[in-house]
């Protein structure tokens, strides 16, 4: 049976993303680097834990430890015969009648199996003696964190393929590690295309435009804590074109571009594109962003991206980005979604998967969500003041207000 896309020519998304993924190669090289280089590169290795976390049974709360079997009948005067402090142990047994002063993080000592918050007990001082009585029955190992309770020796702790984050620096520092292997960063070349195009920050001619899209795409990716080689501004000019792909293949792994891509008089991206390598595909069934050319220069990897800035950032962050991502060695969990209701009708036509921008808002407890305003390719606005994509699939249609849509959050690297 058809779909809606095949009619028209179009990959659906899908596909597009199982085509890319499967031609595509990983990076292979691994550096060895310290911990705080570490943030945001992907993990080579399985990373084993080489001791168990906590190395010893220590106690969860600041109170005394005691030995359960002096506690059957209550209240019981248990001797207070010294303390435990994290760093600094006691050394001593605790045998039936008495107790020690122990700290959060101090190690168990041998005869304690219990520690009784502070809060549970009331302390009595007789002369040079302390004793505590305690107010209720403990049960046995309360407030004890076990040997190996978090990570047992041998455990994979992070396994390969995790880009590393904030907390997973910790936990390898917690584990003894000070250095740690990584795949070599991805080396991408950025490239905008057009006649019309100016850069920032000069006088723009009557019928010009400031390329804004080189420098969302180069943000995006510097937090996909990639090398980026920034190529530039390319006129609308064959020869200078070929001659600026060639330069890029040959210093990146893959090449971004915008503009060019369609299907206009001076759209000569993609023929350049067929002469120097090879086109896999360049029609897709995603709304913004049909035109999505996805093909090969040399040993570098061509994303042809749409001009128009919605259009280019929906299909760098929902086509390109995935891929990026798998060719560093990320291993990528599946997207979360979830449904709510749309707060108000949404226009859709039948034929593409649709990534409107949209807005979650929490009313008296319940989620909706409404579109950003106008929801055309070359309107940036929608993007800066959303925070998530309503994704209306392929085959689906216009959306009653009230009616249930799936909600795509942003994440970390457009948000």
């Amino acid at each position: 049976m058809k779909s809606c896309c095949d009619e028209h020519h179009l990959l659906p998304i899908e596909d597009a993303l199982a085509q890319m993924k499967t031609r595509v190669s990983s990076v292979t090289h691994i550096e060895r680097i310290g911990l705080t280089q570490a943030l945001d590169r992907v993990l080579a290795h399985d990373l084993i834990a080489q001791f168990n976390v906590p190395a010893q049974a220590n106690s969860a709360m600041d109170g005394y430890a005691i030995h359960l079997d002096d506690t059957h009948a209550l209240p019981k005067s248990l001797r207070l015969i010294g303390s435990a402090l994290a760093g600094h142990p006691f050394d001593s047994e605790v045998v039936p009648g008495t107790c020690i002063r122990i700290m959060t993080g101090a190690p168990i000592p041998a005869g304690a199996n219990c520690v009784v918050m502070q809060e549970n007990v009331d302390v009595i001082n007789a002369g040079d003696r302390q004793f505590i009585k305690l107010n209720q029955h403990p049960r046995p190992l309360e407030n004890i964190r076990q040997r190996g309770e978090d990570i047992a020796e041998g455990d994979v702790v992070i396994a390969k393929g995790k880009r590393l984050n904030p907390l997973d620096i910790g936990l390898i520092a917690s584990l003894g590690m000070a250095e740690v292997d990584v795949f070599r960063r991805l080396r991408i070349a950025v490239l905008s295309t057009g006649d019309e195009l100016i850069p920032p920050g000069e006088a723009l001619p009557s019928g010009s435009i400031y390329d804004s899209n080189r420098y969302s795409i180069i943000a995006l990716l510097q937090r996909l804590h990639v090398e980026v080689i920034d190529v530039g501004l390319i006129p609308d000019q064959p020869d200078t074109l070929r001659n600026a792909f060639i330069d890029a293949a040959e210093q990146a792994d893959a090449v971004i571009s915008t503009g060019g891509v369609s299907v206009g008089d001076a759209d000569y991206v993609k023929d350049v594109l067929g002469e120097l390598g090879q086109i896999n595909f360049w029609k897709v069934a995603i709304k913004p962003g049909k035109p999505f050319a996805f093909g090969q220069l040399g040993q570098s990897y061509f994303f042809g991206l749409p001009g128009n800035p919605v259009s280019a950032m929906v299909t760098l962050h929902q086509l390109a980005l995935p891929i990026l991502r798998h060719m560093a060695g990320e291993y990528i969990p599946p997207s979360i979604t979830f449904t709510v209701k749309a707060e108000s009708a949404i226009k859709k036509r039948i034929g593409r998967t649709e990534y409107q921008r949209g807005r979650l808002t929490n009313s008296e407890g319940n989620l909706y969500v409404n579109t950003t305003g106008a929801q055309g390719s070359g309107v940036m606005t929608s993007f800066s003041d959303a925070n998530c994509y309503i994704v209306l699939e392929c085959e689906q249609g216009s959306v009653d207000a009230h009616d249930l849509v799936n909600i795509l959050p942003f994440d970390r690297f457009i948000q």
